[in-house]
């Protein structure tokens, strides 16, 4: 095997598929980026048996082979290169990367106990690279970290029709975002549970790609996958087993209060106010007239307390977040303004965008939040 490939291709190319590498892997060859060139084509691909990555990357292949070797190394290799042709090429059990001066060795892997990499399932349709990565993270930061609860470490994607509605909940908030995409398929209706972080990690690489495409496997199927397409990358995921809570019914239709400020001078001010506490202490919110009061400490810990001019009716709200959460949702908005609409003081309140102070909510985002208790 011997082969030249631009830098930046081959970087762009490992990467991608690194991210399905083992971190736990119940064999030494799961460690390993399989690397085949044939043609004028280098295909890498690697495999932790629950995600699998794939990319093809354009390359000037002077004698075709294929072989394995250790993953985070050739990432590591590769990110210390100078931006010039790599000339890769196998001398008989070792692997040399030449790039200028610079010039590694690599030990090969066995590459023939490699498992077989799953197959894109077949598009079900498809949506924009930037839309499907903003959406996704916003949503990925309501998602769970607790593996013992492997489900709410999950986001649920519901696809009817040309709707695609994507959620997340710890059990402290709930993400729920709606985007319209391309149905491939008329009348379909899918759900799919995929780990937040692998999800996430996909729809980043993938922003900038004019258009993604996206695979599931057939209902009552046993491979239970769902796959993304650019540009030459692919990735495949098996789905978290286990049901989502159901959420819809959470989000109230109606709402006794509502505050609308600029996204930039709460997010200063929970920043500020927020210095005398951490994430386990209240940050609380009065709501009243064109008023906000925040405030962190009591007693004879550090206190803080900051006054902001919003625009609010209904009835006067004392309420008391997470500042993290409240931070969290307050950056996944796109909008300038932020909406936020209240039950009661101690029920949990729904963030969501204006692009006006004036203008009505951007209801196809909606970061609810659940309240904190703390001491009158």
């Amino acid at each position: 095997m011997r082969f030249t490939v631009e830098r930046d291709l081959l970087a762009d190319g490992v990467g991608w598929v690194a991210r399905s590498l083992s971190t736990r892997p119940i064999t030494p060859v799961l460690l390993g980026i399989l690397i085949r060139a044939e043609s004028a084509q280098l295909h890498l691909s690697a495999f932790d048996l629950e995600v699998s990555g794939r990319s093809q990357v354009e390359a000037d292949v002077s004698e075709g082979g294929t072989v394995l070797v250790s993953g985070r190394l050739l990432v590591e290799i590769v990110r210390s290169l100078p931006n010039k042709p790599v000339e890769v090429r196998l001398d008989g059990s070792k692997v040399s990367v030449i790039c200028g001066s610079a010039r590694f060795t690599l030990p090969i892997l066995t590459a023939g106990d490699y498992p077989t990499l799953p197959e894109m399932p077949a598009a079900a349709g498809s949506i924009a690279g930037d839309l499907f990565a903003t959406a996704v993270s916003q949503v990925a930061v309501a998602a769970g970290r607790d593996d013992s609860l492997p489900v709410l470490t999950g986001v649920h994607v519901d696809i009817e029709k040309d709707r695609m509605t994507l959620a997340a909940t710890d059990r402290y908030r709930l993400a729920v975002r709606e985007v319209l995409w391309t149905n491939d398929r008329p009348d379909i209706a899918a759900s799919a549970l995929i780990r937040a972080r692998t999800l996430f990690d996909a729809a980043k690489a993938l922003h900038g790609t004019k258009t993604v495409t996206i695979g599931l496997s057939p209902t009552g199927g046993t491979e239970h996958l769902i796959g993304f397409a650019g540009e030459g990358r692919i990735m495949t995921s098996r789905m978290l087993d286990g049901t989502f809570p159901p959420y819809r019914h959470l989000l109230p239709s109606e709402s006794s209060s509502v505050a609308v400020v600029e996204v930039a001078t709460l997010m200063d001010a929970v920043r500020r106010v927020s210095v005398v506490t951490d994430k386990t202490v209240p940050l609380r919110l009065s709501f009243s007239g064109d008023a906000l009061r925040l405030e962190a400490g009591t007693g004879e810990d550090a206190q803080a307390t900051e006054e902001i001019s919003i625009n609010f009716e209904g009835d006067p709200i004392n309420i008391a977040f997470n500042p993290t959460y409240l931070t969290d949702g307050l950056n996944a908005l796109e909008e300038s303004y932020v909406q936020l609409a209240f039950t009661a003081s101690g029920k949990p309140a729904v963030l969501s965008g204006r692009t006006e102070k004036e203008s009505g909510a951007e209801n196809s985002y909606r970061y609810l939040l659940m309240p904190m208790r703390y001491p009158n």
